[in-house]
């Protein structure tokens, strides 16, 4: 998230929520949809192994379209992608994401 934040608060802002998000998205004041997104996001880079057809008929049941869970899936995995890659070869977050 720390590498994100800043994006977050561009979007969002509201760093009252943001930091409500980082602490525990299940109990910040955003929609059951949102949450429900984050849930599905939250599995499929913890334990993409674990993820089955009920987990993109939970965000079909929350008024996602079949394109929304693809821009879901591709967002998550590329973050987790490009994390990786900062992570892997020891990039240190610059000064100006703290912000």
């Amino acid at each position: 998230m720390t590498h994100h934040r800043r994006g977050l608060r561009r979007l969002l802002r509201d760093d009252t929520l943001v930091e409500a998000i980082e602490d525990d998205f299940e109990s910040a004041a955003i929609s059951t949809k949102r949450k429900a997104m984050l849930r599905f996001a939250l599995k499929l880079t913890a334990n993409p192994g674990g993820m089955v057809e009920a987990d993109v008929d939970g965000l079909r049941d929350e008024g996602f379209s079949d394109t929304d869970v693809l821009h879901i899936v591709e967002a998550t995995a590329y973050y987790a992608y490009a994390n990786r890659i900062a992570d892997g070869l020891g990039i240190p977050l610059e000064e100006w994401i703290q912000d």
